[in-house]
């Protein structure tokens, strides 16, 4: 009776974390379905794989999809999409649900493996246009797609390696990269400049909290 007790408040707490996510950013009602089917398949994996912290499960919308959503407000015209270290798919299956209603396509990298089949079976159950990549960031940089609009990570790495990762692939006027950090986003910055040239640009987070969007649009390396 208490394990029925507390799986129906569960439920219960989702669906108000639901609508206040809905409250923080807009969405079709097909993509509303497809972040459903999303949302329903990574709570089933979550109890054999650790996808997210199990402390913010209970605001699974607000705190990882709308985080994650808020991006494609920034780059409204961005297409192709390429996501660091993808996980248990914030942002990237949540971008490719998105693309699935402009046309876009959004290719995730992922090192390990059991998280790597988790997303692919994400962007089918959830009909988002996708491709995953089981490969380490730092070591395939040459395999990645080459016309990219916009690179995305979140919880990662380092801004100043997450920079390194992203250089190569940069088109200055064409690409740009939204990194998702915390409240040490300053102190990330204040690294990053002592080995690249930038001009970052910071976005509060929609969701509130000491959350950030660092928005780099060209990158140079220092000598």
């Amino acid at each position: 009776m208490q394990r029925a007790a507390k799986s129906l408040s569960a439920v219960s707490d989702l669906d108000a974390d639901k609508a206040a996510a809905m409250k923080l950013v807009q969405i079709s009602p097909a993509l509303e379905a497809r972040l459903d089917a999303y949302v329903a398949l990574l709570q089933q994996w979550q109890a054999k794989t650790n996808l997210v912290a199990p402390s913010t499960l209970p605001q699974l919308w607000t705190r990882h999809v709308a985080d994650s959503l808020q991006l494609v407000s920034l780059v409204p015209n961005a297409r192709r999409w390429l996501d660091f270290g993808s996980g248990g798919g914030f942002p990237g299956v949540v971008l490719a649900c998105a693309m699935a209603d402009v046309g876009g396509h959004v290719t995730l990298v992922e090192r390990i493996a059991k998280k790597a089949a988790f997303l692919r079976e994400a962007l089918r159950v959830a009909g988002a246009p996708g491709t995953v990549m089981l490969a380490d960031i730092g070591d395939n940089v040459d395999r990645f797609p080459q016309a990219i609009d916009c690179i995305t990570a979140r919880a990662v790495a380092p801004l100043h390696q997450l920079i390194g990762f992203a250089e190569p692939l940069m088109t200055p006027g064409t690409t740009k990269a939204l990194f998702l950090k915390g409240q040490d986003v300053e102190a990330e910055l204040t690294e990053a400049t002592k080995y690249w040239k930038f001009q970052p640009k910071l976005h509060a987070s929609v969701t509130g909290g000491q959350g950030w969007i660092v928005e780099i649009e060209s990158i140079e390396r220092r000598t």
